[in-house]
């Protein structure tokens, strides 16, 4: 249970927010949390901000306050440290919402990852480092609907009031294991994630297990994603509460063009189709009179024979990887990805500074922190196969 209440201040106005600003810009490290509601609507916003300071504890409403830039230059201060647990979605949505930049930000889950923790959940974190037990009840709640339960405004105030003393902890761990640096550059990489902007694409490209379906079959889904956006977008719910994924992988199989098809499709309820049974049907059929050339084609990406070179390369950075991995006791991918360990096999460096010339390349660029840690070692393993 959770152990203790906690007081905080509630902002639901601009001078309630202005002053919740006076005494976050006065602090060195805040700890940081937001709630949406992504389980509930079709287009996911945040619905409340939590800040913990070593003194306060304050719960901004970004649906009472329309105008959240005074908060800009505290998430943007390079003099603030801002803790989060599990940034990635919340530096996303900040930014799709406010236009709220993020920097200097150290987050909690990553250090857990770099410290070979097992379970890098935030409520397993607690438990293990201070004993505190969460309890997640509302984690799963509408945190739009107004006004917010008091119970559920408790619940957010402990997603970040343990965060400073979290920090502290794993701080310690951190310079201790010399790895403090891994974790700094990783944070501060994870400040610059967007979530992408929307486009044109088809719809199938996006969902797991469009790719192993023929082309009929795909243009078929196409439809049934297409409809379901529709339907969703009507209804304001989330797309998994008009269609679920597997539900819409059985109709693309089964490709219907009478009711009778909808029946026997686990987890397609007799509601469902009555609701949506005579639009999946007229969805459908368009589809299945497409020509053959106009049937949509899933992009391949061009397998690239690597010959067996590079492929020795690959087989013993890999290797080698992994066992620097379990020496470290962490994940082996932290210390070099699959792609990293396939660029690095066909660029084939003989210096750690030819490994410079990966690091700006996203998603499988070589890290600072990687090459000065790692870069003689990688470096011998590919001069060993010369």
């Amino acid at each position: 249970m959770i152990e203790d209440e906690q007081d905080y201040l509630h902002v639901g106005d601009r001078d309630a927010l202005l002053k919740a600003v006076s005494i976050l810009e006065k602090e060195a490290i805040i700890g940081v949390d937001l709630e949406a509601d992504s389980m509930f609507h079709y287009q996911e916003k945040v619905c409340l901000l939590q800040f913990s300071t070593p003194s306060n504890n304050i719960l901004v409403d970004p649906l009472a306050v329309n105008d959240l830039s005074p908060l800009a230059p505290v998430f943007k201060s390079s003099g603030t440290q801002k803790i989060f647990h599990g940034a990635d979605y919340d530096i996303r949505s900040l930014y799709r919402d406010f236009e709220i930049e993020v920097n200097a930000l150290f987050d909690t889950q990553i250090a857990a990852r770099f410290l070979g923790l097992r379970d890098i959940g935030l409520a397993s974190l607690l438990k293990g480092k201070l004993n505190i037990t969460l309890i997640k009840k509302y984690q799963k709640k509408d945190w739009s609907q107004r006004p917010l339960p008091g119970p559920m405004l408790e619940y957010a105030v402990h997603d970040t009031c343990h965060l400073l003393s979290l920090w502290e902890i794993l701080m310690t761990e951190l310079r201790n294991t010399g790895r403090l640096s891994f974790v700094e550059e990783e944070c501060q990489l994870q400040t610059t994630v967007r979530s992408p902007a929307p486009n044109n694409e088809p719809l199938f490209l996006k969902f797991n297990g469009a790719g192993r379906l023929d082309r009929l079959s795909l243009a078929v889904l196409e439809a049934l994603l297409q409809l379901r956006d529709r339907v969703a977008r009507r209804r304001d719910l989330p797309l998994f509460k008009v269609i679920g994924n597997s539900q819409l992988m059985a109709l693309a199989k089964r490709k219907p063009v009478k009711m009778g098809d909808l029946q026997d499709i686990k987890g397609f309820s007799h509601k469902q189709i009555k609701q949506l049974g005579a639009a999946i049907l007229k969805a459908v059929a368009p589809a299945l009179s497409l020509s053959e050339k106009a049937l949509p084609v899933y992009p391949r990406k061009r397998s690239e024979n690597m010959g067996p070179r590079v492929g020795e390369r690959l087989k013993h950075l890999k290797e080698w990887r992994d066992q620097r991995g379990s020496e470290m006791g962490v994940d082996p991918a932290l210390v070099c990805t699959n792609a990293q360990a396939k660029a690095l096999a066909v660029s084939n460096p003989h210096d750690p500074d030819d490994i410079r010339a990966w690091e700006s390349k996203p998603g499988l660029g070589i890290k600072n922190w990687q090459r000065e840690q790692f870069g003689t070692e990688i470096c011998g393993v590919l001069k060993s196969l010369a």
